[in-house]
C-alpha cells in the first residue's frame, strides 16, 4: 500500500473541502461545533444541498444516483465531512434501507423509494431493537400476520433513533412463529402515519430527545411493502448491518475533537499558564494524535484494499471500527479529565460524543464480539498469510 495520496485524490479532497466550506449553512456548522442538536429542517436543508450536488447517496450504484467513487474517495469525503463538520446523510435511509431496497426490492419499490430517500422526501427510522431483544435481535417478538393483501402488525420497538421525525420505518417482524427464530422473520416497510402507531420519547442523559419507543397495535400494512421474500428478513438485516458497520469508524470526528481540545487547552489556564504547556497534558495529546493517525491509516488500508483486490480479508473490516471507537472514547475521556471542572465541556461539544463513544464501547457486547472474531481470524492464518496481509 502506498500511503501517499495520488494527485487525483488530493485534488478530490480539495474539491470536497471547498464545497463544505462554501455550502454548509454557518448556523448548522456552529451548532455541530458546539455539540448542539440540529432541527429537522436544518438537517433536511443541508441534505438536499448535498443531493443537488449529486453527493447525497454517493456510495449507491450509479444507476440509482451514486457517484462511482473509489473506496478511498468515499473515505476522503466522509473524513472531510466529519472534520468540517457537516451533517452526514441520514443513515437510516441512505446507508441502511436504501441498499436493502436496491439489492433485494422489486422494481416498483426501487422507483418509488430510492429517489425519495436521496432527497429526504421520506425520513426513515429503524425498527429492529425491542425490549428483551438487543444483542439477541433474532428473538424479536413483533408479529406480522398476513390477512389477504395486508399484514397486521403488533409489537413494540425501542431505542428507535429520531422516530419523532420519521415518515417511514423499516421493521423486522415475525411472520412464521413456528420456524427457527432466524428463519421466520420478514423485512417490512411501514408508513409512520398508519393508524395504530404510537411514538413515545426516551429522554437521554444529556436531556435530549433522540431515541424513542414505537408501539404498533393492529397496524395494517399492504403486502407490497414486504421487501424480498417472506421469512428471509434475517438475511436482509445481516446485509444492512454489514453496511452500517463498515461506515462507523468516524475518525474525522475524533480528529476535529482533538483539534478543539488543543485550541481550548491553549486558552484555559492552570497554575498561571495555559493547560497545553503542562508536559503531562501535551504528552497525552501527542499520544492521542498518534493513536488516531494509526486508526486513520488502518481505515485507509481497508479502503485501499477494497479498490485493489488486496489480500486484506474483508472479515477484518470490523477492526477499523473497533480501533476508531476505542480512540474516540479515549479522546472524550481525556477531555473530561482536562476540562471536567472548568465549565468548558459544553463549548468543546464533548458531552454527546462521550455518550456515543461509551455506547460504541459497551452496548450489547459488540466490541467484545468483534475482538473475539478478529482474534479467531488471525489465529487461523498461516505465517505466510499474515506476512502478506500486513506487508504494507
Amino acid at each position: 500500500m502506498d500511503l501517499a495520496f495520488t494527485k487525483e485524490e488530493q485534488a478530490f479532497r480539495e474539491e470536497v473541502r471547498a464545497f463544505f466550506r462554501d455550502n454548509v449553512p454557518p448556523e448548522t456548522r456552529r451548532k455541530l461545533v458546539e455539540g448542539r442538536h440540529l432541527s429537522k429542517d436544518e438537517m433536511v436543508t443541508w441534505w438536499r444541498i448535498l443531493n443537488k450536488k449529486g453527493w447525497g447517496v454517493s456510495h449507491w450504484p450509479k444507476e440509482y444516483g451514486g457517484t462511482g467513487w473509489t473506496s478511498v474517495q468515499h473515505y476522503i469525503f466522509n473524513e472531510e465531512l466529519q472534520m468540517h463538520p457537516a451533517p452526514a446523510p441520514l443513515a437510516f435511509g441512505v446507508s441502511m434501507v436504501g441498499p436493502v431496497i436496491y439489492t433485494f426490492g422489486n422494481e416498483t419499490q426501487k422507483k418509488h423509494y430510492l429517489p425519495r430517500i436521496a432527497n429526504v422526501d421520506d425520513w426513515w427510522c429503524q425498527g429492529f431493537s425491542e425490549p428483551g431483544s438487543g444483542s439477541d435481535l433474532a428473538s424479536l417478538k413483533t408479529k406480522a400476520e398476513r390477512k389477504g393483501d395486508k399484514y397486521i402488525i403488533n409489537g413494540q420497538k425501542t431505542w428507535t433513533t429520531l422516530a419523532q421525525h420519521a415518515d417511514m420505518i423499516f421493521c423486522l417482524c415475525r411472520t412464521d412463529p413456528t420456524a427457527k427464530k432466524q428463519t421466520g422473520i420478514s423485512f417490512i416497510l411501514v408508513d409512520m402515519k398508519s393508524k395504530g402507531i404510537t411514538v413515545r420519547p426516551i429522554q437521554t442523559i444529556d436531556g435530549g430527545h433522540e431515541v424513542n419507543e414505537v408501539f404498533l397495535d393492529d397496524v395494517e400494512v399492504p403486502v407490497e411493502n414486504l421487501v424480498g421474500e417472506e421469512n428471509k428478513g434475517w438475511d436482509y438485516a445481516k446485509f444492512l448491518l454489514g453496511n452500517e458497520r463498515t461506515g462507523i469508524a468516524r475518525v474525522g470526528v475524533s480528529k476535529e475533537r482533538i483539534r478543539r481540545i488543543k485550541d481550548l487547552a491553549s486558552k484555559v489556564e492552570s497554575g498561571g499558564r495555559p493547560i497545553i504547556q503542562h508536559s503531562v497534558i501535551a504528552a497525552e495529546l501527542g499520544d492521542l494524535w498518534a493513536r488516531l493517525e494509526a486508526a486513520r491509516t488502518y481505515v485507509y488500508r481497508a479502503a485501499w484494499a477494497a479498490d485493489h483486490a488486496d489480500p486484506f480479508d474483508p472479515k477484518m473490516a470490523a477492526a477499523p471500527k473497533l480501533v476508531a471507537s476505542v480512540t474516540a472514547f479515549e479522546v472524550t475521556r481525556h477531555a473530561l479529565e482536562v476540562f471536567g471542572g472548568s465549565g468548558v465541556m459544553r463549548e468543546v461539544g464533548m458531552e454527546k460524543l462521550l455518550r456515543d463513544a461509551t455506547i460504541f464501547l459497551h452496548s450489547d457486547g459488540t466490541n467484545t464480539i468483534m475482538r473475539k472474531k478478529i482474534a479467531s481470524d488471525l489465529a487461523a492464518r498461516s505465517d505466510e498469510q499474515l506476512d502478506r496481509m500486513w506487508d504494507w
